[in-house]
């Protein structure tokens, strides 16, 4: 396999969001985005109780793209204007496309509280493009169960399939655009070549351990940890220093201009303050605190 060259090799350093104190890989001032990835955080692990619940995200809007929860630990609720209300646990995906406008909330469970315990999770916004900015808004949550996976030759890489196909596997959720989203775990001593379509952008992002990519970069927590890919081979190879786990994207790039303000992704600033205006006049819909 010829492999996919390193174009840049970033870190995963803290920034405050409001009470929240979380990892911010993308974007950083050397990478603005990964078209069509946005933004991704990577929040926790906070130990959640009744005296310290920083997470608690009260109804707020999106337009214009999908913002994607990947929940490693914990368990959180989710309330939006199209009426769904689900319990996401660990290893569940919630898909939310915010097309024309949607509210949500999100946080930890009111059990999940009271009881306390371990949040963590990855906040991934990807890009709508323009012809689709508009479309109805739609929710979708995949159980941790649910996913098929892809099995190492070595049965030490295990890589779950939650958006597009690898090794003719499909992943569970429905896409709006060609992209690619998996979580890979891998044991110590675990090898294992992963294609990527040569029209896909890609970026990896290790959430714990120690990872050699490519035989060449290595990944650590605290040091580096994300990475992302020139389009100019047809995959990456992952070696296991350590027990790890890492979450895999790709996509089909638009090129298109982005113009981002708070929770809105369009392509304009015109735009943008449609957006707002629409909010304002409860066009987005409603969600009761």
């Amino acid at each position: 396999m010829k492999l996919n060259t390193i174009k840049n090799i970033g870190r995963s350093d803290f920034v405050n969001m409001g009470p929240v104190k979380l990892r911010q890989p993308l974007p950083t001032n050397e990478i603005e985005m990964v078209d069509p990835f946005v933004l991704l955080h990577h929040y926790g692990p906070y130990e959640i109780d009744e005296n310290n619940n920083p997470f608690d995200l009260g109804p707020h809007p999106h337009r214009g793209f999908e913002p994607i929860t990947f929940l490693i630990q914990g368990e959180q609720l989710h309330r939006d204007s199209l009426n769904n209300e689900s319990l996401v646990e660990a290893g569940d995906v919630q898909w939310t496309t915010a097309g024309r406008g949607i509210i949500h909330a999100e946080g930890p469970s009111k059990d999940f509280v009271k009881k306390g315990g371990t949040l963590e999770g990855i906040q991934l916004w990807l890009n709508l493009p323009a012809h689709k900015k508009m479309i109805p808004a739609n929710y979708q949550h995949v159980k941790n169960e649910a996913f098929r996976e892809v099995i190492s030759d070595d049965k030490k890489v295990i890589t779950k399939i939650i958006a597009g196909n690898l090794q003719g596997v499909y992943g569970r959720i429905e896409t709006q655009t060609p992209v690619n989203a998996f979580m890979i775990t891998i044991d110590e001593g675990g090898k294992y070549e992963l294609n990527i379509p040569k029209k896909h952008q890609s970026m990896l992002y290790l959430l714990n351990g120690n990872v050699l990519v490519n035989d060449t970069v290595g990944l650590k927590k605290d040091e580096n940890q994300f990475l992302q890919f020139h389009k100019n081979g047809e995959g990456i190879s992952l070696f296991g220093k350590g027990k790890s786990q890492l979450l895999f994207l790709s996509g089909t790039p638009f090129n298109e201009k982005v113009a981002s303000w708070g929770p809105y992704v369009m392509n304009t600033q015109k735009e943008i303050m449609e957006a707002l205006r629409d909010y304002q006049q409860g066009k987005m819909g409603f969600l009761p605190v």
